[in-house]
């Protein structure tokens, strides 16, 4: 058997607002940048989340 793979995105934040919606933040692990996620019915929409001056929100913490 070979080296277990890591995971490249994480959930930073995850919460169910409604029934069958939900919101989450996910962390990419190589670029440490966040992306808003929404789930609702049948469909769904990502987008980088954002600070107040319109910049990505990026966390290099585990990044090797």
């Amino acid at each position: 058997m070979g080296k277990k793979k890591d995971k490249r995105f994480e959930i930073v934040l995850n919460e169910g607002t409604k029934a069958l919606t939900s919101t989450m933040i996910l962390r990419d692990r190589h670029t440490g940048v966040h992306y808003f996620y929404v789930a609702s019915g049948y469909g769904g929409g990502l987008t980088p989340l954002l600070d107040n001056s319109g910049n990505p929100v990026i966390d290099m913490v585990d990044n090797q």
